[in-house]
């Protein structure tokens, strides 16, 4: 794919396909059942989240290129991008912002664990266990390879019960948040907010080149916000 060349071109390429979701109350974190739940998914708690829209897919490299033309030159363009800071992200969202007239940003840690579950209090989004049936992932728990071993087209496995892709898997995505060990304090009411000024940044979701157990609903992890790396991508968000 070419780089942006046109107001109507950023609309059709850069502007990523949106889904629209209600919001409503779920328990996030490490919920009964989930066998590799650590105490950074602790303690359960309620949360409230406002309507909000979110990506059906990460950004992928496409979209990406039309605003840094020469990112990643020879990869297929329906690929996640890799390889973007926190920053780069928030970029991204600035630009598509002051282009579309809509806010877009980054989403909340609790937006994108609402999103992933999709209603379900399992592990996965597809039950207990996940396989290369539902998500790109290397290697099975006892080490085995199985997966791709590279990211794969955005489209490739099925969606949510949301119409969400690749909330499991593919890339990590940066959220909003920046990084607390855990839930101790955290907003029992709403999203937990938005930190700046803070060099941790939350990541979710899991990648390419992960366990299965990494790739849980409940899975959370923090990366510098600079770090660059070819498994972190980003997913954008709205206000509903």
């Amino acid at each position: 794919m070419t780089a942006c060349s046109s107001v109507s071109e950023i609309f059709l390429q850069a502007t990523p396909e949106m889904v629209f979701l209600a919001g409503g109350d779920f328990l996030m974190g490490a919920l009964s059942g989930d066998k590799f739940a650590d105490d950074t998914a602790r303690p359960v708690h309620r949360v409230k989240v406002a309507a909000f829209e979110l990506g059906k897919f990460p950004v992928t490299v496409g979209e990406y290129r039309c605003l840094i033309p020469n990112h990643a030159p020879g990869e297929p363009a329906d690929w996640p991008v890799v390889n973007v800071s926190c920053a780069d992200a928030e970029i991204f969202c600035a630009w598509l912002t002051e282009n579309s007239g809509r806010n877009f940003r980054l989403p909340t840690e609790a937006e994108w664990e609402f999103a992933c579950r999709a209603g379900t209090q399992t592990p996965f989004a597809c039950g207990h266990e996940i396989t290369p049936r539902h998500a790109n992932f290397f290697y099975a728990e006892n080490g085995a390879r199985i997966g791709a071993g590279r990211r794969t087209p955005v489209s490739s496995f099925s969606a949510n019960a949301f119409g969400l892709h690749d909330l499991h898997g593919n890339v990590c995505e940066w959220c909003a948040d920046a990084w607390a060990p855990n839930y101790h304090g955290a907003s029992q009411g709403a999203a937990v907010p938005i930190c700046d000024g803070k060099k941790l940044r939350v990541i979710r979701g899991g990648a390419w080149d992960y366990l299965p157990r990494l790739l849980r609903s409940a899975w959370r992890d923090a990366l510098p916000s600079d770090t660059r790396r070819d498994n972190v991508g980003f997913r954008v968000a709205c206000n509903g």
